[in-house]
């Protein structure tokens, strides 16, 4: 309370009896406060000079008052143009004037939803610019203050209550305190966001809330867009009975061609010096966010949020906090790699390799009929040392601690997801009832009332969507044989170019590297390839299968690329760690697939070719990636611009709306989130045969954010705020990638990695495994080759398995039993002691509940008892008034009749 009281107490005016207004810094930290009369903010208010310089930035009316709320496009040919021209000249022979043509129906749309729209209590303005070939009009949309009111009540928005400190904070941060270590890290961001006790905005308790005397600022520009798109989004322009809903809708008819809020401004700074408070809410993001400076810099989760809503700055929470929990991974890692290159010159086994000489004859490996020569294992002496950094005891620790790491990310992201959603006032959002998607409304065969709403609406029988989504599910099943063909494929490239290759002298010694990461190329690239078509064909199976919502559609979508990218990015890497050299048999009685050998491990072990494969797929994917998202937007922005600016006047400077257009539209996070989740499985499922793994994510995720921060700030339109409390389906997707990982990493230890035999070898053997090569070589059995040869594996002269071979098969599935039941079970333990919202946040909520009892209750109550006293408690608000955090600006102060109400002096 202290805090509170010392936040309030800024909030002086004099003794006059008027009520003053307190201007400070928005999110400042300096105690000078400038004060002007509550009368000068009123709704008639003249424009103040940050107002007038905005106007010319173009995100006001004409009038500089009325701010822009949302802007609508749509061009029209010019009459005098040589297409409209002949567009005329073909219907006047056609002699077709019965029906009215495309773009006089779109002009028909546009007139009754502008009409609508106005009748709904949104004000217009309107832009035309002509480019000599086409006309491109602008309509700037405005919600009155009466319109804001309504749709806050019926979306259920909260307002401010109480204002108490932000809370925000680092673990890091207090931990290099606590350690006296400067924080480099760290970064003082102006114009930060205030927090609040908030409660569901109702107009019958409009003096209750902070801020309610200034109607320009009480609701934030998020606020005021998601109210606009909202009208938007409902005010018909045709029949409702056929759907004729909506500006979604339209522009897929082609009556608009976009609509969107506009940026705060430019995001470049101005050539002038200014200080950093007067900096707009996008320049602020880009100098302390997107700039490839901040590389190292906390994110400034609030401002993010703030500009782009909860949704995006939930994805953007995730990525940061995915990112610092890499650190600690990519250390143990590195280190992991480093002890097998330091204790390389101690591996008893690749010291035998390279000192045997001609001792070892090995069996040729292919056909000697075709010219497959026999070959000395020293030959493979680089290879065995390399096959140990990826194989050696801290490759098990290492897998053991990615088990953990990954079950400790999941747990402290649930807790880190509690405190933001109570921190951003979204713990207890729910998503009111969706209506139809507009693609939905426009194809449904019929209208059925709706259970929830009553109201009649667009349907499609659940019964015609089962079968579809059936058909939809053997294309699914189609597409992912396509990608075991494929990976079939690259099987078979890998034989065939290896026959030559063990043909030679030359290049006999490392025939199965150059084979491996060739294959491994051919691979990725036909993993990326068959990932852009399938992509396209999931997105026309999900419009096809008609589902209703668009939440049902993107979860559909989702589930839909997900599979199949999982298949089709681990399904050759599953292969070589689990199936590869399993089936090859032995001298004389080969198995064989289309007349060639079955493919062996090299000497160095299917864990090397392991490691190959994931590098060459996880870093390629990411190198290609990084450069699609850096050129891609690059082009697509050269081309918009290029189209919108043909035949403008290059000495004119475009107003904001035209330079908002002329951005790329926000295709949205699922692309993003699936790039992430992708790569969390490489690094969790198959870290024990790459140790590097979490190194180079790392790297990968620090260029992400850049990219992914730019992009927002810079290259795209600004989305429509979307509210949201966690990261919705991916989590759980996450959650079985990680159960999925203990059971892999048991099953690489225990049948692909040298770990287990060399245990049992020294356990039953030798504890020095002096002699574990010539162990581990069996003989060719008498006749089935032109001389006596040695192959890699546990058998007796005749060909069957040897005792030790079925005493280690026992001792591998106990060990994977042992594994993944120690691992789930500890994990387990975890996941009960750490509750999933922090117990200081529970508390914390409870006192918010008090709080706004005392908060909502009459003015005389709140000043007898101040901000910690007991009142009575206002009737029927217990459940209507539950409270919760918001990052807003400003703070109020009530005080002997008085209202003090702390604003941003950049806004007024």
């Amino acid at each position: 309370m202290n805090a509170m009281n010392s936040i309030l107490s800024k909030a002086k005016t004099e003794k006059n009896g008027l009520a003053g207004i307190a201007l400070d810094s928005y999110g400042s930290t300096d105690d000078s406060v400038a004060f002007v009369h509550k009368d000068s903010l009123s709704e008639n208010h003249p424009p103040s000079p940050g107002d007038l310089h905005a106007a010319e930035q173009g995100i006001y009316f004409r009038d500089g008052r009325r701010r822009i709320d949302f802007v609508l496009v749509f061009e029209e040919e010019d009459p005098g143009s040589k297409k409209s021209k002949r567009k005329k000249k073909k219907a006047a022979e056609s002699g077709e004037v019965k029906e009215k043509s495309p773009e006089e129906k779109n002009d028909q749309y546009r007139k009754k939803f502008l009409n609508n729209l106005r009748k709904a209590g949104c004000e217009m303005e309107e832009e035309i610019s002509s480019t000599g070939k086409k006309t491109i009009t602008y309509i700037k949309v405005f919600a009155s203050w009466d319109v804001l009111c309504y749709y806050a009540e019926e979306l259920n928005f909260r307002a401010p209550l109480q204002a108490h400190p932000n809370p925000s904070e680092n673990w890091s941060a207090k931990v290099l305190e606590s350690l006296h270590i400067p924080n480099m890290m760290d970064q003082e961001v102006p114009n930060k966001p205030l927090d609040y006790y908030t409660c569901v905005f109702k107009k019958s308790k409009l003096d209750k809330f902070l801020g309610s005397e200034n109607r320009d600022t009480f609701f934030s520009n998020t606020q005021r867009h998601r109210i606009v798109y909202e009208i938007l989004a409902t005010t018909p322009y045709g029949k409702r009975k056929r759907a004729e809903i909506g500006i979604d809708r339209l522009i897929d008819e082609g009556a608009f061609q976009a609509a969107y809020p506009l940026h705060d401004g430019s995001w470049k700074k101005p050539s002038h010096s200014i200080p950093a408070e007067q900096l707009n809410r996008r320049q602020v993001l880009y100098d302390y966010w997107a700039r490839w400076g901040c590389w190292y810099k906390y994110q400034p989760l609030d401002h993010i949020r703030e500009y782009f809503g909860e949704k995006i700055g939930i994805y953007f929470a995730w990525l940061g906090l995915y990112t610092a929990n890499l650190i600690p991974a990519a250390v143990v890692g590195l280190l992991v790699f480093l002890y097998g290159v330091v204790t390389m010159g101690t591996n008893v086994p690749a010291r035998e390799v390279c000192n045997s000489g001609g001792d070892f004859v090995m069996c040729p490996l292919c056909d000697e009929n075709i010219g497959c020569a026999y070959w000395n294992l020293s030959d493979t002496c680089t290879q065995a040392k390399i096959a140990y950094l990826f194989d050696h005891p801290g490759t098990v620790f290492f897998a053991i601690f990615m088990s953990f790491w990954a079950v400790t990310f999941l747990e402290y992201w649930k807790r880190k997801n509690a405190s933001l959603a109570h921190h951003w006032d979204v713990m207890d959002f729910e998503e009111e009832e969706e209506r139809p998607r507009p693609q939905f409304a426009a194809m449904a065969p019929s209208m059925e009332k709706n259970p929830v709403t009553g109201i009649k609406e667009p349907h499609f029988p659940d019964e015609d969507r089962f079968k579809r989504m059936m058909a939809g599910a053997v294309i699914i099943i189609f597409m992912m044989v396509m990608v075991l063909i494929f990976v079939l494929g690259v099987i078979m490239y890998r034989v065939l170019i290896s026959i030559p290759l063990f043909q030679s002298v030359m290049f006999r010694a490392q025939a199965s590297n150059i084979a491996n990461m060739s294959g491994a190329c051919v691979n990725l690239i036909l993993i990326m390839a068959s990932g852009i078509v399938y992509q396209k064909i999931a997105e026309k199976l999900t419009e096809w299968e008609m589902h209703r919502t668009q939440t049902e559609h993107e979860d559909s979508y989702t589930f839909k690329v997900f599979i199949f990218q999982f298949v089709n990015f681990y399904s050759s890497i599953f292969y070589i760690a689990f199936f590869k050299g399993r089936f090859v048999g032995y001298p004389g009685h080969y198995n064989r697939f289309f007349g060639l050998r079955n493919e062996a491990c090299g000497q160095g072990g299917c864990l090397v070719e392991l490691a190959q494969q994931l590098a060459v797929i996880m870093i390629g994917k990411q190198v290609i990636n990084n450069a699609q998202e850096i050129i891609v937007p690059k082009i697509k922005n050269y081309l918009q611009r290029r189209e919108v600016a043909k035949g403008m006047e290059k000495s004119s400077e475009p107003a904001r709306w035209e330079e908002d257009y002329q951005l790329i539209e926000n295709e949205g996070l699922f692309e993003e989130y699936l790039e992430m989740v992708i790569q969390f499985g490489f690094i969790t499922i198959f870290v024990a045969a790459f140790p590097l793994a979490p190194l180079f994510a790392l790297l990968n995720n620090w260029v992400e954010i850049r990219l992914d921060a730019h992009k927002f700030v810079c290259e795209v339109r600004r989305s429509v705020s979307e509210r949201a409390q966690d990261i919705g389906v991916w989590f759980n997707i996450l959650d079985a990638l990680v159960q999925l990982a203990v059971i892999s990493n048991a099953f690489i230890i225990a049948v692909t990695s040298e770990f287990l035999p060399r245990l049992l070898y020294k356990y039953e053997k030798n504890w020095n495994l002096d002699g574990y090569v010539n162990f581990t070589l069996a003989y060719s059995p008498p006749g089935a080759m032109s001389q006596e040869c040695r192959y890699k594996e546990f058998r007796d002269k005749d060909g069957s398995f040897s005792l030790f071979y079925w005493r280690l098969l026992a001792i591998r599935l106990g060990f994977v039993i042992l594994f993944e039941h120690v691992v789930f079970f500890i994990s387990r333990l975890i996941d009960i002691m750490v509750p999933d919202i922090p117990e200081s946040l529970e508390i914390k909520i409870k006192r918010e509940r008090y709080l706004a009892k005392q908060a909502l209750q009459d003015q005389e109550h709140i000043m007898a008892g101040g901000l910690a006293g007991v009142g009575e408690e206002d009737e029927g608000g217990d459940d209507e008034f539950a409270v919760t955090t918001q990052g807003r600006k400003g703070a109020t102060r009530m005080d002997a009749g008085n209202v003090y109400l702390s604003v941003p002096t950049a806004d007024v």
